[in-house]
């Protein structure tokens, strides 16, 4: 089940420089598995040691968080659009 994934400017340098790219998988967790194995690297900058999502990383399926879903375990349905957003921080 392919899904549409929009890559953040900081990450596309693991994904040959493109914005958005087709992932089949069936959750939130599958997706960045597969992310990871594909664009090796890319596991890494979204998960901690422990396996589990960066907090400062923002995930979106459909323009709604994940973390108002089901998390990590959010299910995933052919031609559902992910938004990975990194969170800024800065401010005077």
């Amino acid at each position: 089940m392919p899904v549409s994934v929009l890559i953040p400017t900081p990450l596309r340098n693991l994904t040959q420089n493109l914005d958005t790219v087709e992932v089949s998988a069936e959750t939130v967790t599958g997706l960045v598995d597969v992310l990871e194995s594909t664009y090796p690297g890319m596991g890494g900058r979204l998960r901690g040691e422990d396996g589990t999502l960066r907090r400062f990383i923002n995930i979106y399926v459909n323009d709604e968080d994940i973390r108002f879903l089901a998390g990590a375990e959010t299910p995933l349905k052919d031609g559902d659009q992910v938004s990975i957003v990194p969170a800024i921080a800065g401010g005077v």
